[in-house]
């Protein structure tokens, strides 16, 4: 099968598309023909090979056959014996590894049912991103209806996710992004939408029940100011650098208003709760753009310019829509 492979750690010149074997169909396994995929953050930390955390999984000193790759939609082929959720030819979405590649296989538990009234890649958009911002509304921020929150990074793959869950949540919702994107940030259902080179949300006197903080460009103390006094400033730990982070988790033990940064995975759970927000009409995932699967260094390069608009797919040709 085609796979966009890893060579080394730098640019996006890292990427090379090879012939590799198909993987392996465990008991467990399903194996997914993929028409979809996307790409997150994390694909973009593991091709500079920075932090060096990520060179764990992706292979020290160099990559050690590393395919890019953690979002996916497409086609069940094939299922291993102790597989009872799927059959072969049902459509699926979800979170597993390599999945820049004709095919890829992982645990049952690691899809979901691919939401109907969406594209194969509209629902590659979706998991890792979407759940990074259910994470962080339900579970870490434990919003509540009527609730002030404030997403700074609206316009990007966290954010816009997170400006719709927030409103199908019944907050009222702010968005922090630049001037270009106002427009797309109030389309998805942001009730208030500000652009930060005119407007800096830490001094304009609002006060916000959460921050959910996807791009880490103010200060801590700058973004309490903005906050409740019972309020929760949330980083989100995929879009920050690791200082911020240790910073965050340091805080978190002495600052009421500082929650700690939080690590979302995807699993058959909350992927089936966005299934049912996205069949209600209540979230739409926003592409800026796809790209084949031989142009993924194209991709990565745009993706490294920082201006992504929502996410940034890549279809795989070979699939049969």
């Amino acid at each position: 099968m085609k796979a966009v492979v890893q060579t080394g750690y730098g640019s996006a010149d890292v990427f090379e598309l090879k012939e590799i074997d198909r993987p392996v169909v465990e008991e467990n396994d399903v194996l997914i023909r993929v028409h979809a995929a996307a790409l997150h953050a994390g694909d973009y930390f593991a091709m500079r090979g920075e932090p060096y955390l990520v060179r764990m999984s992706a292979g020290w000193p160099k990559p050690k056959d590393y395919v890019p790759g953690y979002d996916v939609a497409g086609r069940v082929e094939t299922v291993g014996k102790n597989v009872t959720q799927f059959q072969p030819g049902d459509e699926v979405y979800g979170a597993c590894q390599r999945t820049c590649a004709e095919y890829v296989c992982a645990g049952e538990d690691k899809f979901a049912p691919k939401p109907a009234n969406l594209t194969f890649e509209q629902a590659a958009a979706v998991p890792t991103s979407a759940v990074a911002a259910l994470h962080g509304l339900r579970d870490a921020g434990k919003v509540q209806p009527g609730q002030k929150v404030l997403i700074n990074g609206a316009s990007g793959g966290v954010g816009t996710f997170a400006v719709q869950i927030a409103k199908a949540f019944g907050a009222e919702v702010t968005g922090v992004c630049s001037p270009r994107n106002v427009d797309l940030v109030r389309s998805i259902g942001a009730d208030h939408v500000i652009d930060y080179t005119q407007e800096d949300f830490t001094q304009t006197g609002q006060r916000y029940d959460l921050i959910l903080d996807n791009v880490a460009n103010r200060s801590f103390s700058d973004c309490r100011r903005a906050l409740t006094p019972q309020g929760t400033l949330l980083p989100n730990s995929g879009h920050s650098g690791l200082g911020y982070i240790i910073k965050a988790l340091v805080r978190s033990a002495f600052v009421r208003q500082q929650g700690r940064p939080y690590l979302a995975i995807p699993n058959n759970e909350d992927l089936v709760v966005l299934k049912e927000l996205i069949e209600a009409g209540k979230i739409t995932p926003v592409i800026d753009r796809t790209y084949p699967l031989s142009e993924t260094p194209e991709a990565f390069r745009y993706l490294n310019e920082g201006h992504a608009r929502g996410k940034v797919v890549i279809t795989v040709r070979g699939a049969d829509h």
